[in-house]
């Protein structure tokens, strides 16, 4: 832990697989990549111990990276081969790191870790996703949460937070070979991702479904989805319980009031990579009431919902008409009686020479 603290560069490893295509694990990692943005918060947990605190730091234009050219494609030439085009380059393990992200400590990351236990009991109901982390690399948490991880981590480190033997120690060598290498080679999207699980015009993989729409969102603040100012994916969506059995959100985010950092809306997808069926109707309104719930706390109006998928059969937009909709009541003197209908229905089509998504509403 204390390399990647010093180098300021932190990247999953991968084993690389046999055939010429991507896992579905693999796929969820690029999208966890592709949804970091600058200034998002960093922590590491290890032994049972979180520590922090740092963000992540645009480097040449962005914060994540592939650490060679053709990082995201499932093969690999020899190390010797590729050794002087990699930003990791320390051995042949380093083979396994396909993208990266760069970061600086906030102010400092602290050599005084704190365990897991304390972290969740010093704000309960603050933390969601930290709870189930579980068969994960790396986990992306909201403002609330990281909020309530920030300030237990501060309050612990406060009386020696200047203190140089409780600060890892930085350097900025790897920063300044993002830099020496940097080109377009290196820039991280979603197309060779979306390339390698595609047929004819659709995707077979969801995963890639998924990082193929974070990436179309952060960079298509206009298209159909809109501007969101935070994402994340397979955020959880059911009270807490086994982590294998929770029901998980494809696509979670929200975006807040222009100069103010109070959220106005939240941002629900499901995704189907095959056509809809009825059964997806009634899981998106589940999904859209348990953000009502947990997040809006009755005001349906924060809420914009899509369901994605490759068609959208008869019978599932007939149900849409008919239970995609909420009444709810708005304040108290004098209450106001509104309806809820921000469901959309979005076919989405991959076109492969631009290898890139696309999408169309169907009204």
């Amino acid at each position: 832990m204390s390399e990647i603290i010093n180098n300021g560069i932190y990247s999953t490893n991968l084993n690389i697989p046999s055939k010429d295509v991507w896992s579905k694990h693999h796929e969820g990692t690029f999208a966890d990549y592709l949804s970091m943005s600058e200034g998002d918060n960093v922590y590491f947990f290890i032994k049972r111990k979180i520590y922090g605190v740092g963000k992540l730091k645009n480097i040449e234009g962005d914060c994540k990276l592939l650490n060679f050219p053709d990082a995201d494609i499932p093969k690999c030439k020899k190390f010797q081969d590729l050794q002087d085009q990699m930003i990791l380059n320390k051995t042949e393990f380093n083979l396994g790191n396909r993208f990266i992200c760069t970061f600086e400590g906030a102010p400092h990351f602290y050599k005084q870790g704190i365990d897991m236990d304390d972290v969740l009991e010093s704000n309960p109901q603050s933390f969601k996703m930290l709870r189930v982390l579980w068969k994960l690399s790396f986990i992306k948490i909201d403002d609330i949460e990281n909020k309530a991880l920030l300030d237990v981590i501060l309050k612990t480190n406060e009386s020696k937070m200047f203190d140089q033997e409780n600060i890892f120690d930085t350097s900025i060598f790897l920063h300044d070979r993002v830099r020496a290498l940097h080109s377009e080679r290196y820039k991280a999207t979603s197309e060779n991702i979306l390339e390698l699980a595609s047929s004819e015009a659709f995707i077979k993989h969801e995963m890639a479904i998924e990082a193929g729409i974070i990436s179309y969102i952060k960079n298509n603040p206009n298209g159909e989805f809109g501007h969101w100012d935070y994402l994340s994916h397979q955020v959880v969506a059911s009270p807490f319980k086994p982590v294998d059995y929770m029901d998980k959100m494809d696509v979670f985010g929200y975006k807040f009031i222009p100069n103010f950092h109070t959220v106005s809306k939240y941002l629900v997808i499901e995704i189907k990579k095959d056509s809809a069926t009825v059964d997806v109707i009634h899981q998106i309104m589940k999904y859209v009431d348990w953000v009502n719930q947990e997040y809006t706390y009755g005001d349906y109006d924060m809420v914009e919902a899509f369901v994605v998928a490759r068609d959208f059969p008869v019978d599932v937009i007939e149900l849409k008409k008919l239970i995609g909709r909420r009444v709810f009541t708005k304040g108290r003197r004098p209450p106001k009686t509104s309806e809820w209908f921000n469901l959309k229905l979005l076919k989405y089509s991959y076109n492969k020479q631009l290898k890139k998504l696309q999408f169309e509403e169907v009204k």
